[in-house]
C-alpha cells in the first residue's frame, strides 16, 4: 500500500511538469490546454509582466515536483527519512495549491482535491509508513 501511495504522489508531482511542455496545437472543437502560464490571472487582472509570471510559475512547478517526489520517496522508505514525510507532503501540497491557484483552469480541480486530502492527512496525524509494506 505504501508503494501505491508513493507512486500516486510521484504521479501527482510529475503531472505538474505539463506546465513546462509546449501547448499542443488547438484543433477545432478541442478543449483548451489547461497547463498554461500565460493564462494566469496575475497577468490579466494585475497586469504583471508575463515573463516574470512565467518565471515564477517555473519555480513553483520545480519546487512542487522536487518536494512531492521527496515525499513519495519518504512514503516508500527510500533515501528520504520517513520522519520527513509530513513536512514534505504538506509543503508539496501547498506549493501545488499555489501553482494551481495562480494558473487556474477548471480541469485542475482534481489537483485541488488531492492537495486538500494530503493536507488533511498530514494535519490529522496520519502517516503512511505506519501501514506496513
Amino acid at each position: 500500500m505504501k508503494l501505491l501511495l508513493a507512486a500516486f504522489l510521484a504521479a501527482h508531482a510529475l503531472i505538474h511538469t505539463s506546465y513546462l511542455s509546449p501547448s499542443p496545437a488547438q484543433a477545432a472543437g478541442a478543449p483548451e490546454w489547461p497547463f498554461e502560464f500565460a493564462r494566469s490571472w496575475l497577468v490579466t487582472a494585475l497586469g504583471l509582466d508575463p515573463a516574470a509570471v512565467r518565471a515564477m510559475g517555473i519555480a513553483l512547478v520545480a519546487g512542487t515536483v522536487v518536494v512531492l517526489i521527496a515525499a513519495a520517496l519518504a512514503t516508500a522508505g527510500w533515501i528520504i527519512p520517513t520522519e520527513w514525510w509530513a513536512v514534505l507532503a504538506a509543503s508539496g501540497a501547498i506549493s501545488s495549491l499555489l501553482t494551481l491557484t495562480l494558473f487556474f483552469h477548471p480541469w485542475l480541480l482534481l489537483g485541488f482535491a488531492i492537495d486538500a486530502a494530503l493536507l488533511v492527512a498530514v494535519f490529522s496525524g496520519w502517516r503512511p509508513f505506519a501501514m506496513g509494506a
